[in-house]
């Protein structure tokens, strides 16, 4: 027997793993159900609006400021975590937001879910993962409130890699549904 102890890994770590690996089958399933309606008479597919360049662009910008901010986390440089992770929230916000201006877009050129199978797809495909960036950033809040407390002197780094871990989940999940959907389009 070795004397080195195995780290084990954190619980929230373990279930955050367990509900990327659920999330990532549902939206296989979602994906695999758009192709096989795809294939059907009558099908239209929805173009990618335009300002959901600016949400992949937002989104990707807001990793790389929690994994920055994770690093500020670890080297307890609480002034530049602060920035960080408030930077986080701020462009997942506007993530939020540059989603919600294209489905405007598009439920303005009658794309809608009576009108249009492939925008009802389009619509919930991408709805969904809205509803779970917006999961991220609860969580993001919860540490930028946390980062702002001036009764807390709570170093460990453990919420900031989970909640960091599963902002980059819903990032590279975001990068799939784009590329998924400009292919199929």
């Amino acid at each position: 027997m070795s004397s080195e102890r195995t780290q084990k890994m954190h619980p929230h770590r373990f279930t955050l793993w367990v509900a990327i690996g659920s999330i990532s089958m549902m939206f296989a399933g979602f994906t695999s159900a758009y192709i096989v309606k795809s294939n059907q008479a009558g099908w239209e597919a929805v173009q990618v609006p335009k300002i959901f360049y600016l949400s992949t662009l937002l989104i990707i910008l807001s990793s790389v400021t929690v994994f920055l901010a994770q690093k500020a986390m670890k080297a307890r440089e609480m002034a530049k975590y602060r920035l960080l992770i408030s930077g986080t929230v701020v462009l997942g916000l506007a993530f939020v937001a540059t989603q919600f201006i294209g489905f405007s877009e598009l439920w303005a050129t009658k794309i809608t879910f009576r009108d249009s199978v492939a925008g009802s797809f389009f619509y919930i495909i991408t709805g969904v993962h809205a509803l779970h960036v917006i999961g991220g950033i609860i969580a993001l809040a919860v540490l930028f409130f946390r980062a702002y407390n001036s009764k807390t002197k709570y170093y460990s780094t453990a919420p900031v890699e989970t909640a960091g871990l599963y902002w980059h989940f819903v990032d590279i999940l975001w990068i799939y549904l784009f590329v998924f959907f400009l292919l199929v389009s």
